[in-house]
C-alpha cells in the first residue's frame, strides 16, 4: 500500500479494536484497487477518499468489519455488496477473514464504480 497514511496506522494501533487485522485487510483491498485512492481519519474513524469521502469504517461494530459508504445509494452495485435502503448511505459487512476474501472482487468493483462515478461529475 504505497499511498497508505501513517496517521491511520496510528489510529488502529491505538484503537485495540478486536477485529484489525480484519479492518487492515479491507483497507489494503481498497489501497491497493487504486493508486489514487486516499486514506485519512475523519469522524474518528479511517476514512477512504477519491474526489470526495467515499466510505468510512464503522469502529463501534465489534462482531465484524462494518463500512459505511456515504452516499452507496448513487454507486451502481450489482454484486450485492451494498447493503441498506437509507436515502444515501449503503453498509458492506464483512463477518471474517473468509468472508473478505469471497467478498474483495465485489468490494474491487464498487470501489472502482466510485471512482468513475466521481471522475463522471
Amino acid at each position: 500500500m504505497s499511498n497508505k497514511n501513517s496517521a491511520v496506522d496510528e489510529y488502529l494501533e491505538k484503537k485495540g479494536h478486536p477485529l484489525t487485522a480484519e479492518i487492515q485487510r479491507v483497507r489494503e483491498i481498497i489501497m491497493n484497487t487504486h493508486h489514487d485512492m486516499e486514506e485519512t481519519i475523519k469522524w474518528s474513524s479511517p476514512t477512504f477518499m477519491y474526489k470526495g469521502n467515499m466510505a468510512s469504517f464503522f469502529m463501534n461494530a465489534k462482531k465484524h468489519v462494518s463500512l459505511m459508504f456515504h452516499k452507496g445509494a448513487m454507486i451502481p452495485d450489482d454484486t450485492g455488496l451494498l447493503e441498506g435502503d437509507a436515502k444515501e448511505g449503503r453498509t458492506a459487512k464483512f463477518a471474517n477473514m473468509e468472508d473478505i476474501e469471497v467478498k474483495k472482487e465485489a468490494l474491487q468493483s464498487v470501489t472502482l464504480a466510485w471512482m468513475k462515478l466521481m471522475d463522471d461529475q
